[in-house]
């Protein structure tokens, strides 16, 4: 069923509105469209009837910005007055299809030999994150991908994991070189001193099984920064 709206009145100035704004979209892209004007095109397919206007300015008001609303948990969105569950549903459908889209065009299969190699790998894993997750890049000995997993996952400003866990999972891949990455929710990829610490832990923990620590990249909205060329582990 689809959510409710207020009910469209014949003629007015919302005459035909739908159509003009799908076909500045086909004409144009997003380039130039206002967040309310592009979400409610998005409002469109999850409330068929009605103006949806008002609720794409509550809502670019309530969250501040258009990813604002993409970032908003569903009690969030479901608690903004007009929103059902259909909105609800497909304003978190998008986040997570472009994440899945950037995904697969990163699906990296050479070396990971340069910073930019690996930022094209894991900006896609952590696109939309709400909270700090931890991932380990898995590499043979000539720096090509094996694989990677997911170390673990937490709240907005902190995630925990073992010095065994990391030392675990890269055996467990083959891996004779890794690379590890989280997120800073906060928006700043600035490395904390906890962060500096802990690195430098486990890399002596790897080199102790012969696994080499090639990086670790601190990931914030769309910057990278990498903790080896900011003088933070040594060759």
């Amino acid at each position: 069923m689809a959510d409710s709206s207020s009910k469209k009145k014949p003629g007015g100035v919302h005459q035909g509105h739908r159509q003009r704004v799908k076909t500045e979209f086909t004409a144009r892209g997003l380039a130039g469209m206002p967040d309310h004007r592009a979400l409610e095109l998005l409002l469109f397919y999850a409330i068929p009837q009605g103006d949806v206007n008002p609720l794409a300015h509550a809502l670019v008001e309530q969250f501040g910005s258009l990813a604002g609303v993409f970032h908003a948990t569903r009690e969030q969105l479901l608690a903004v007055r007009g929103v059902g569950e259909n909105t609800a549903t497909l304003i978190q459908l998008m986040p997570a299809l472009a994440g899945r889209y950037m995904e697969e065009r990163a699906s990296f299969q050479g070396q990971l030999t340069e910073s930019w190699h690996f930022k094209e790998l894991l900006m896609p894993l952590f696109f939309g994150a709400r909270n700090e997750m931890v991932y380990l890049v898995c590499m043979d000995g000539k720096q090509k991908l094996i694989c990677y997993r997911k170390l673990g996952e937490g709240v907005p400003d902190r995630v925990d994991i073992t010095g065994r866990q990391v030392v675990e999972v890269a055996l467990a891949c083959g891996a004779t070189r890794v690379a590890l990455a989280h997120n800073h929710v906060s928006g700043i990829a600035l490395c904390s001193g906890q962060d500096i610490q802990t690195t430098r832990h486990l890399s002596q923990l790897l080199n102790q099984v012969g696994v080499y620590l090639v990086d670790h990249f601190i990931i914030a909205e769309d910057d990278m920064v990498s903790m080896r060329e900011s003088g933070y582990l040594s060759v």
